[in-house]
């Protein structure tokens, strides 16, 4: 039994077999064999080497005359491995030894030479791993054939490893299928991380090197609540989980109670919950949990599977869908597209190379570059606004003069829409994304322009502290409770309370309980979190007292460095729910 610790994303616990997607790229169907299978699957195995090595022969042929021999040696070296009498008696052994699948024995076999491999420091063996990859990859699908399942046709439950996944890769995982995934990189704040807690499976990311450690058909564990991913678990483990697992759907019941109840302080004071969602379907999520309206669709999400910009007619029907879920009284707060970076690229001119993308053509900045795919987005928010509560919100404002020249956009469309005879909300409410120092600075200036801001913490903690949230060589700098934030919140709450203008919180940080008396406290009245953290917040809020979250807010503020507030907030939150932070 092996365990790694990484970053809990998303929480809960998933018990499967491993699919390693950056290496296989398919499922291991089974893990054994019965016994009078076994001389088959040696048969099996010898008809695959052989078929591997006729194939990496042939790539030989072809790269000497294409390249010269030099280059065509590696594929050489290659096939003498897979005639090597000693591999195949390795996996022989373990067919024979242990009643191991061919395909099984074959992967643990080959992970074996990897992690030796790994494990030279320094040495120009351990560069070689990835030929071990491809010797496995090449095997493997001599050994499946036509019987090789795509992740997209998945037919049994799997548990997904991986280095990373990209957004949209999460988003394609079929939770049905998918009960969980663990990645090497990543973040707590990446969009896969958000994803899958769309997805609503447990998720770990950031755990580091894992991908010679096991392979695939292991049994593996995620425990997205604690960050762990335990492999090949011995029988008391897998006995505690499983018993882990119980626990918490039965925790999950009991806080489903809590969804037609309002979130109150002990002392009366009234908070609105609302949802952050990807996708239309999300929307039944949020009300099932309680949520008050949907204060943050990520509309970015209208690109996956695309190879085009979405059309308004597309804009305009997932918009209505979600309305028509909502009711004509809960508000859905549209965010404009907040493309590039770590995002879906705009097909329209915006993929190409930057050097950093973080701090380059990226969202409103993109938008306002591509004025059709901007007015595209603006026309059909503004006619969904003729059936609900609907509020668009402008991303990654840096200056007053951006936020001014989006809502100089959004009254020429406005204009052309009159003109056409379109029914729209003239009064349609306009805010804000507070996800740069740069805007938190001017917050008292934009809360002139605006209806309502949404302090977007992933970003904001990011560009504060310069501190990829991708990046799991920074993660320990990449820190909501870092005083630089807390000031920088404190003072667009200020600025936004003197003119009038009402904020919430967007960010993860307002679905962590650890930081939601600090929130209470700073003023905030509005959070919009994921649908799965609806419960757990409105349960602490209704179990706080206002008073006490101001005391503890004006404490937090007071303190210098990260930790020193985490271990504060930590202390503070445990005295009112124990439990939100086991």
């Amino acid at each position: 039994m092996e365990i790694k610790r990484g970053i809990a994303v998303s929480p809960g616990v998933a018990i499967g077999p491993a699919l390693l997607l950056d290496t296989e790229w398919f499922r291991i169907p089974q893990r054994y064999v019965e016994a009078e299978q076994v001389d088959a699957e040696v048969v099996r195995l010898r008809e695959a080497l052989d078929a591997a090595a006729r194939e990496t022969r042939d790539t030989q042929e072809a790269v000497n005359a294409k390249l010269g021999e030099r280059y065509g040696a590696i594929f050489g070296a290659h096939a003498m491995m897979l005639t090597d009498p000693t591999l195949e008696g390795e996996i022989d052994g373990l067919i024979r030894e242990q009643g191991f699948a061919a395909e099984y024995a074959v992967s643990r076999v080959m992970r074996r030479y990897a992690k030796a491999l790994e494990s030279i420091n320094g040495g120009h063996l351990a560069t070689r791993v990835a030929d071990i990859f491809d010797l496995e990859k090449r095997i493997l699908s001599c050994l499946l054939g036509q019987r090789r399942e795509q992740l997209a046709d998945l037919t049994e439950s799997v548990v997904v490893l991986a280095h990373d996944l990209t957004p949209s890769e999460t988003a394609s995982l079929d939770p049905k299928r998918v009960h969980a995934f663990a990645t090497e990189a990543g973040g707590r704040t990446s969009h896969t991380a958000i994803v899958a807690g769309v997805l609503e499976i447990p998720a770990v990311v950031g755990l580091g090197a894992f991908a010679t450690d096991v392979s695939g058909g292991d049994v593996v564990i995620v425990d997205g609540n604690q960050g762990l991913l335990i492999i090949d678990p011995d029988e008391e483990t897998l006995a505690q989980y499983e018993r882990t697992r119980r626990n918490f759907h039965r925790h999950e019941a009991r806080l489903t109670e809590l969804r037609d109840l309002p979130a109150v302080t002990r002392d009366g004071v009234r908070v609105q919950l609302f949802g952050n969602i990807e996708f239309p379907t999300e929307c039944a999520h949020c009300l099932d949990r309680g949520g008050e309206g949907v204060g943050l669709y990520r509309t970015e999400f209208l690109y996956l599977g695309k190879k085009a910009d979405p059309t308004e007619e597309e804009h305009l029907e997932a918009y209505m869908s979600v309305l028509k879920a909502l009711g004509p009284k809960r508000p859905l707060v549209i965010r404009t597209l907040d493309l590039g970076a770590d995002k879906f690229q705009a097909y329209s001119g915006s993929a190409h190379h930057e050097r950093n993308p973080f701090l380059g053509l990226r969202s409103v900045r993109l938008c306002l570059q591509n004025l059709p795919l901007f007015k595209t987005q603006m026309r059909a928010i503004l006619r969904a606004s003729a059936f609900g509560d609907v509020r668009v919100m402008f991303p990654m404002i840096s200056t007053v003069l951006e936020l001014r020249q989006c809502k100089m956009i959004l009254a020429e469309v406005k204009e052309d829409l009159e003109e056409e005879g379109v029914a729209f909300n003239a009064s349609l409410p306009v805010g804000t994304m507070i996800e740069v120092p740069s805007a938190a600075i001017m917050a008292e200036h934009l809360a002139r322009e605006v209806d309502f801001f949404s302090i977007g913490t992933n970003d904001l903690i990011q560009y504060t502290l310069a501190a990829d949230r991708n990046n799991e060589a920074v993660a320990g700098l990449y820190n909501a409770g870092d005083p630089a934030v807390l000031r920088l919140i404190d003072t667009v709450v200020r600025a936004a309370k003197k003119n009038g203008t009402t904020v919430t919180v967007c960010g993860e940080m307002s679905g962590e309980p650890l930081y939601t008396l600090l929130l209470l406290g700073l003023g905030l009245r509005q959070l919009s979190v994921t649908p799965h953290s609806i419960p757990e917040i409105k349960k602490f809020i209704r179990l706080a007292s206002a008073d006490a979250a101001v005391e503890t807010a004006r404490e937090a503020l007071r303190l210098e460095t990260a930790r020193d507030v985490n271990n504060y907030l930590r202390e503070q939150t445990r005295r009112i729910c124990p439990e939100v932070m086991n």
